[in-house]
Formats: structure tokens, sequence, C-alpha cells
């Protein structure tokens, strides 16, 4: 019976930061409290401190499995750079600034975790750094550590034109940043 429990916990656990993560890429981290955040997943307020400290606490998890899942997300991709111009194309394409929900969490949180605190910065450091390392991998397999410097370069050339794309109210003028900001990324990594 306790073999389920812990179980049943973590699967709870789990399913509470999933819902978490979407709904803050939608709304932000201060766009919902915990009611609505354990409402979406099936659950009362009450279930949640058995779970988590407090929100800081949640808010530092959610960061660290949104970056883990987008890591892990890369690893489907086609090696080396072929698949780095797949991401490219994906992560900079009207579908993904359109449904920030299901997209990447640095594009729709980065100005809100730069005010957290030191444990969720610290989460999202280490994020940050595997998804670094992953696109240095396929940029210079031989020597990813060479490649440093331009994987920090690709990698906030695409958030930053996610993020300026996503602001914009023209939608031709946000398809336009989106395209230009594709092609530049191409020409980047080519």
């Amino acid at each position: 019976m306790a073999r389920y429990a812990k179980e049943h916990k973590q699967v709870t656990r789990q399913r509470i930061i999933e819902k978490t993560g979407e709904r803050f890429k939608q709304d932000g981290l201060d766009g919902s409290g915990i009611s609505t955040l354990m409402s979406d997943a099936g659950l009362t307020n009450g279930a949640f401190y058995a779970h988590f400290a407090s929100k800081d606490d949640l808010i530092a998890n959610v960061v660290a499995d949104q970056l883990r899942t987008q890591v892990a997300r890369y690893s489907t991709l086609r090696p080396g750079r072929p698949g780095l111009e797949d991401l490219v194309r994906d992560y900079l394409s009207p579908e993904h600034r359109d449904h920030p929900g299901v997209g990447c969490p640095s594009a729709a949180l980065l100005d809100e975790i730069g005010r957290c605190e030191d444990g969720t910065k610290q989460a999202y450091t280490d994020g940050a750094r595997n998804i670094l390392e992953e696109i240095a991998v396929r940029l210079t397999p031989e020597d990813p550590q060479s490649a440093r410097g331009e994987a920090i370069g690709l990698f906030t050339m695409m958030v930053g034109t996610l993020q300026l794309s996503r602001a914009l109210s023209d939608r031709k003028f946000a398809d336009e940043v989106l395209e230009q900001g594709a092609e530049n990324a191409l020409a980047f990594i080519r």
C-alpha cells in the first residue's frame, strides 16, 4: 500500500507541474493563484502543500521541468546542424508564437524569471546551460566547448525573435519578424 501511495503522489506532483507549466506560459507566473493551478490539475487547494512548500517552490520545479522537457525534445531532432535547422523553423513558426502555453518557457517567462527568487533562477540557469550544451554539440560535435559562444548567440536570437513577434499587434509585421529571424538564425548556423 505504501508503494502505491508514493507512486500516486509522484504522478500527482508531476501532473501539477505539467499543468502549471502550461498555465504559467499562457498567463504568466503571477497570473494564477494556487486555487486555479490546483483546479487545472483536478485537485483541491488543500493538496498543494502535500507537494510543495510554497508557490516559489512550485515555480522553481516547473521551470526545471519545462527546460528538461525542452532538452528532451531536442534529442528527437535529426543529428547535427540539420536538426538545428529543424529547431529554428519550428521554434520561429507562427504556431509556436500563437500557442505559448505549449511552447518554450524562455520566450514566455524570461522577464518574470529574472525577478524570481534564487531557487527559480538557479533552476533556469541549470536548464539554460543544458539547452546551450545541446546546441553546441550540434554545432561542433568534435569540440562543443568551442561553439559555446555561437550556441548562446543562436539561442538568444531565437528567444528574442519569438518574444518580439508575440508582442506585435500587427500580424503581418509579426510574421515578418519571425521570417527574418529564422533567415538570420539559419544563416548563423550554416
